[in-house]
């Protein structure tokens, strides 16, 4: 199978709101007016979180699907603590991003606790969020500057 790429690409409205466009997509980014923001949409690391849900969303889907198994039903909770300090410019010990995320699966389906807890292993691990979040992922940054 061949690589796929994805992309978004996007603007800067005010120094805590970005619009991004994805495929014939568009979504706000903003902060809680706490973090300066005007609250008119979820801010980065809640986007994160809702990527992580929803991407095992469909990967627990998938695996159902390979083992014979219906799901009734399917809720996922995640939360994670972050150490705001140095994201404002303050010194801190704790890393900029999550110090660690916590996720709930709640899994009505016809099948046993041993095929559920396979289906949910390999889940993890096929889930494309969840192994960026987790691993090492090289960025590549390029700056170009406009001069007037």
């Amino acid at each position: 199978m061949s690589v796929v790429k994805f992309a978004i690409k996007g603007e800067s409205k005010t120094a805590t709101k970005f619009e991004a466009k994805a495929r014939s997509f568009s979504f706000v980014i903003d902060e809680p007016g706490a973090l300066g923001g005007t609250n008119e949409a979820p801010n980065p690391v809640e986007y994160l979180l809702g990527s992580l849900a929803g991407c095992l969303n469909i990967v627990v889907h998938l695996e159902a699907k390979e083992h014979n198994v219906i799901i009734n039903k399917l809720k996922i909770d995640i939360d994670g603590d972050l150490d705001p300090a140095k994201f404002v410019g303050l010194p801190g010990f704790n890393r900029s991003g999550f110090q660690h995320i916590n996720i709930n699966i709640i899994l009505e389906a016809d099948a046993t606790e041993e095929i559920i807890n396979a289906i949910i292993n390999k889940a993890k691990a096929r889930c494309p969020i969840s192994d960026n979040i987790s691993g090492v992922t090289q960025i590549n940054y390029t700056v170009s500057n406009v001069f007037r």
